[in-house]
């Protein structure tokens, strides 16, 4: 029984022993057959064949497969060997394809890597799928030698993948706006509050065409989404409201009561007392100007107080150096209070300008010692650099303002909003600043070398871009004026 068991011991081990030199000598085979159709598939795969060169790609892989899978049957040699190189050949042609390819369709690819980047197979789904059919038509028509049916097919799937591209950016940016008009339809909202609704419309249709013209600025159509969101959203309260009225649930009377009520809140709150005896438009001046009193108030605290926390940091750091040290200590000390007067006088010159102007011209404020004068009056049309006659009043002051510091370095700043480009926006504002440059040394006589002219485009804003107030605020030119402190 020993001896027995120790036979079946023998025989397994040499089956394995076989086993691993028959594994060990199928690797080796494989190395020999298999090197040079490996580097060729790698290069196809490389080339992304399986796409561009689909025809060439499948035969290279069927007649792989057939090698490895004949190789492991333990098929002839010479039939392992010649369905290696028939794979060889293929993925070699397959690459020459997907190359030419490359460079033959580079409009289509791209056009298609556009749509795939704005979920064109998510939200274009139909228009997707048709352009992969045409691509795929092209691409074989390609790999045939059919030139002229390629250039064909390339144009008709460009089309669409841009339509589906289109569809796509429409989707993201426009599909909560048309549910919402579409709930609003089904409400019958136009027979209750038809001014809104026809709002909200027409600014959808403005979005859409906007995206239709330049799909990649969406700065606009987003901002025009936005509006329309709010007024379809607006009819929709609305036409409740209309609703009521017309119900009689509720009275002309009552609603305007109940809409002076949260006016009268916010007066009381600032403690202003409500005046709407005659309307709201008192009442709404006085708080509006109530809180543009307290956000001046604190801009001018905030600057004094980081001027002064400068002022001190300084002083404090000079006056420890000289107390370190043993002499010259008078001749500096005296150079420091030199340039503390020469600081209260800027400070007093900056009242000074303050006072020149009106709320609705220009804002004056401090960064240190530095002054910056906002140009609120200082108005352009709609994508031009020449500002109008109706500003030259202003930038009368802004002279008055820049002669109260003499022989300093002034730099004219351009802004604008977010709409359009960043390149255009950004040239844009270097026009409107330069605009502004030469008037001053034409018409100011204010040295050249004194004057910088820079434009920031849309990247600098002091207000909200998404309504049209706050644009309206990031649409300026701002001087910013650098005293000589050894002038002064």
């Amino acid at each position: 029984m020993v001896q027995k068991s120790s036979f079946v011991r023998c025989l397994v081990l040499a089956f394995f022993v076989v086993a691993a030199a028959s594994a060990s000598a199928q690797s080796e085979l494989r190395k020999t057959f298999f090197k040079d159709v490996d580097a060729a598939k790698a290069a196809a795969e490389a080339a992304n064949a399986s796409l561009l060169a689909p025809d060439s790609w499948g035969d290279g892989m069927r007649d792989y497969e057939a090698a490895e899978t004949g190789l492991e049957r333990g098929r002839n040699i010479e039939y392992v060997r010649g369905k290696a190189a028939s794979a060889e050949q293929s993925f070699k042609k397959a690459t020459t394809a997907a190359e030419l390819a490359k460079t033959a369709l580079s409009q289509v690819m791209k056009s298609r890597q556009d749509a795939a980047n704005a979920k064109a197979t998510e939200l274009s789904r139909d228009l997707w799928d048709k352009a992969q059919r045409v691509f795929g038509d092209a691409i074989r028509s390609l790999e045939r030698g059919d030139l002229k049916r390629a250039k064909r097919q390339d144009i008709e799937a460009t089309s669409l993948y841009r339509d589906a591209e289109l569809v796509a950016i429409k989707a993201q940016y426009l599909s909560e706006t048309r549910q919402l008009l579409a709930d609003a339809d089904r409400a019958k909202v136009g027979r209750y509050a038809p001014i809104t609704l026809g709002r909200a419309k027409q600014l959808l249709a403005d979005a859409e065409r906007e995206l239709s013209e330049n799909r990649y600025d969406t700065d606009l159509p987003r901002d025009l989404a936005r509006q329309a969101n709010y007024e379809a959203k607006h009819a929709l309260y609305l036409s409740e409201v209309v609703r009521d009225v017309r119900d009689k649930d509720l009275t002309v009377e009552q609603l305007v009561l109940d809409w002076e009520t949260p006016l009268a809140d916010i007066a009381a709150a600032v403690d202003i007392t409500p005046a709407m005896s005659a309307g709201y438009a008192q009442t709404k001046s006085d708080v509006v100007t109530f809180i543009e009193d307290i956000r001046n108030e604190k801009q001018a605290m905030e600057q004094e107080l980081e001027a002064a926390n400068l002022r001190l940091a300084d002083m404090d750091e000079e006056l420890r150096t000289l107390d370190e040290r043993l002499g010259g200590a008078t001749a500096e000390r005296a150079a420091l209070i030199q340039r503390l007067e020469a600081e209260a006088l800027i400070k007093s010159q900056f009242e000074q300008v303050e006072k020149m102007f009106s709320r609705e011209e220009a804002r004056v404020f401090r960064e240190g010692n530095t002054i910056i004068l906002r140009l609120i009056g200082l108005s352009f049309d709609s994508g031009k650099s020449d500002f109008g006659q109706s500003s030259i009043p202003l930038l009368s002051k802004v002279e008055q303002a820049i002669d109260v510091f003499p022989r300093s370095d002034i730099v004219i700043e351009g802004h604008t909003d977010s709409y359009g480009g960043d390149e255009s926006n950004q040239l844009l504002s270097q026009k409107r600043a330069e605009a502004v440059q030469q008037y001053m040394i034409n018409a100011m006589r204010i040295s050249s070398y004194r004057l910088i002219a820079t434009g920031y485009g849309e990247t600098v804003p002091v207000a909200n871009n998404e309504t049209a107030s706050g644009r309206a605020k990031n649409r300026r030119i701002d001087i910013v004026i650098k005293p000589n402190l050894d002038a002064t």
